[in-house]
């Protein structure tokens, strides 16, 4: 009786330790920044696959930017979209992150990034921080980010993503974008994740003598837009291909005298 006893103490500890554990390691599915852990290595990665695949389908649209293609490999898309669209996170089209919001489609985020003509040392300003992705393809190649968000759970939720992943040259604004980020200019380049319908005079003043910032400009039509300063401040701008992105809200909206054509 007494070892039948022992027995069944054995068995006691061992159900309550396993329904422990299991308990412990629940996570409200829907919140995409709970301990979230990069993987280690490929093999550990289940989305490994569709990463790569994604990147075959964004070169064989001839976009050749190697440090592009490369910070892109890297960056684990699928941890910036909500749980319930992690399986098309790596389909070429945009996807919801609440909000109102999207993650643009993994083309537009390489060729608007191309656009920039990194080359690693750039200090760079991002209007639009969103899910954070743009963010992190972007702190794969350069010094420093700079990114502004104005809705503040999206912020809030982007940066614990990026910190997560241990992206430590990222910094974190929750404001009205339309006015840049005065106190870190001038920016070597800028870009804007959401379509104001002109290009705010903050922010051309904002980009350094030598720099380039693409912006999607426009309401319903909107084209993205490259815009130059040269090394005397002079500007020039170039339509590159029509696009839809989600509209800047805040001062954006506001009546603009001084609108840019």
């Amino acid at each position: 009786m007494r070892r039948f006893g022992s027995i069944l103490c054995i068995i006691l500890f061992l159900i309550t330790t396993s329904v422990r554990d299991s308990f412990s390691q629940k996570m409200d599915p829907e919140d995409s920044t709970a301990a979230i852990t990069p993987s280690k290595t490929p093999s550990e990665d289940p989305f490994s696959s569709k990463r790569e695949k994604m990147i075959e389908l964004i070169q064989k649209r001839r976009l050749t930017d190697e440090l592009v293609i490369e910070a892109m490999k890297k960056v684990p898309r699928h941890l910036f979209v909500p749980e319930r669209w992690r399986a098309q996170a790596y389909n070429d089209y945009p996807l919801p992150i609440g909000y109102d919001q999207t993650i643009s489609q993994p083309y537009i985020v390489a060729f608007m990034t191309a656009q920039l003509q990194l080359t690693g040392q750039e200090k760079v300003l991002e209007i639009g921080t969103g899910s954070g992705y743009q963010a992190a393809v972007l702190a794969e190649i350069v010094d420093s980010v700079f990114t502004i968000e104005i809705i503040d759970s999206l912020a809030i939720k982007a940066q614990q993503i990026l910190r997560n992943l241990n992206y430590g040259n990222i910094f974190f604004k929750i404001g009205d974008g339309y006015e840049g980020w005065i106190k870190y200019a001038p920016y070597d380049c800028i870009i804007v994740t959401a379509a104001p319908n002109h290009i705010p005079q903050a922010l051309i003043d904002q980009l350094k003598n030598g720099g380039r910032m693409i912006i999607p400009v426009g309401s319903f039509w909107q084209e993205l837009t490259l815009v130059m300063k040269d090394e005397e401040g002079n500007i020039s701008q170039e339509s590159i291909l029509p696009v839809r992105f989600v509209p800047m809200t805040g001062k954006a909206q506001e009546p603009d005298e001084n609108k840019n054509d």
